[in-house]
């Protein structure tokens, strides 16, 4: 089964006609997508947009074959034309299926938000799963073990609805994600390559023709990362944003409650709220026996706290007990920890300040944080296939 992506951007498209911002002024080129629109086999079309014809045109195919229209969601712009000799579009009802004389068999998938999926099962078997703007399946409880061959979906938007498909097998290792739908949020080109990889997904350009159940290169996920950033840079933010599309993260919160620090509480709501409610958490700097266990993926905010619990068990603030085998005690336990990352069979984002570029600490103890942090950082790092640096919200990698 054979598509062409006639545009692979938002309904509105990239640029959007009406918006000055940054991403907008730079979709230029490769970079700039016409609204999402799939022909496949030249058979079906599943979405009209202005200018369809052109654009099939432009990529060497024609749409004079097509036998069927199907819309997944409501068009909000002017209402388009469909060209002559094209059927009217139509939309199945969700669950049901349409069997096309191509041999084409369209199974109409229900969203959680406004729209309509379509499952679409080619002549040989090959398998293509179509979601909309802005909406993620819904009662997959009742969906079927057997990956899906592609999935054409609102990855950036949507994250979750990746999560979901995961979650039940619908998405597998081999499964082709290409995110469509792509809208202003990420800047256009690396910045965008690397947070679909991220995710174990890509984007293609406008024109792009696909064959469905050919091997692709799938981008490999990174299994171990470190995201390192300053105060309020976006570390943690960045470090959630790797595996919001994975199901049953495991959020380990290694700074406690802190009993009547409001700040603090406020500060833990903050990220309770940005994670995924499939998440579940565990508030422990006890690392090691986790990362020993098989299971879901781990997120680690992260290794600062960490430390300052070790630290703290070991009497590294006491000079004398710091000389007397402080020390000692913790190279220990960071040795025991980068040991059970390296044996580690779990995907592992792990979250920690950058520190030491700034202003030398007044006092000893600071100036000993300091420095164990960074001896920290760097033995973590050297057990992860990526590593990350935040400044400013903008992420650049290190190593990976």
């Amino acid at each position: 089964m054979e598509i062409t992506l006639l545009g692979t951007g938002a309904p509105a498209g990239l640029p959007r006609p009406d918006c000055s911002c940054a991403v907008c002024a730079t979709a230029l080129g490769p970079d700039a997508r016409a609204a999402t629109s799939v022909l496949v086999d030249d058979a079906l079309l599943l979405d009209l947009t202005p200018g369809a014809a052109f654009a099939a045109a432009r990529a060497g195919h024609s749409l004079g074959g097509v036998r069927q229209v199907l819309l997944s969601h409501p068009h909000d712009g002017p209402a388009v034309e469909v060209p002559a000799g094209l059927p009217q579009p139509g939309r199945v009802p969700d669950g049901r299926e349409l069997a096309l004389l191509t041999g084409h068999r369209v199974r109409a998938v229900a969203m959680d938000a406004g729209g309509t999926g379509y499952a679409v099962t080619g002549p040989e078997g090959q398998r293509l799963l179509y979601l909309p703007p802005g909406a993620a399946p819904a009662g997959l409880e009742q969906a079927t073990a057997q990956s899906y061959d592609m999935v054409l979906a609102d990855v950036v938007g949507r994250p979750d609805a990746l999560a979901r498909l995961r979650a039940v097998g619908s998405a597998g290792p081999t499964t082709d994600v290409v995110a469509v739908h792509l809208d202003h949020d990420v800047p256009a080109g690396p910045e965008l390559r690397r947070r679909l990889a991220a995710a174990g997904a890509r984007a293609v350009p406008d024109g792009t023709t696909l064959v469905v159940g050919a091997y692709e290169e799938v981008p490999d996920v990174p299994r171990r990362t470190l995201v390192l950033g300053g105060a309020r840079s976006g570390k943690s933010v960045e470090a959630e944003r790797r595996l919001e599309t994975f199901p049953d993260v495991l959020y380990v919160a290694t700074g406690g409650t802190r009993g009547g620090d409001t700040e603090w509480a406020a500060r833990v709501a903050a990220h309770r709220e940005r994670r995924p409610g499939s998440w579940r958490t565990a508030e422990t700097t006890d690392l090691v026996p986790l990362l020993a266990e098989d299971g879901p993926p781990v997120l680690i905010d992260c290794l600062s706290l960490w430390l300052t619990d070790v630290m703290d068990s070991v009497g590294a603030w006491d000079d004398a007990e710091w000389a007397g085998g402080g020390e000692k005690l913790l190279r220990e336990r960071v040795r025991e920890l980068t040991d059970a990352v390296r044996a580690t069979r779990r995907t592992v984002v792990a979250v920690s300040n950058e520190v030491g570029s700034g202003i030398v600490p007044a006092t000893p103890s600071g100036r000993r944080y300091r420095d164990e942090l960074g001896r920290v950082n760097a033995a973590f790092a050297n057990e992860c296939e990526q590593v990350v640096l935040v400044v400013a919200g903008q992420a650049m990698v290190l190593r990976g």
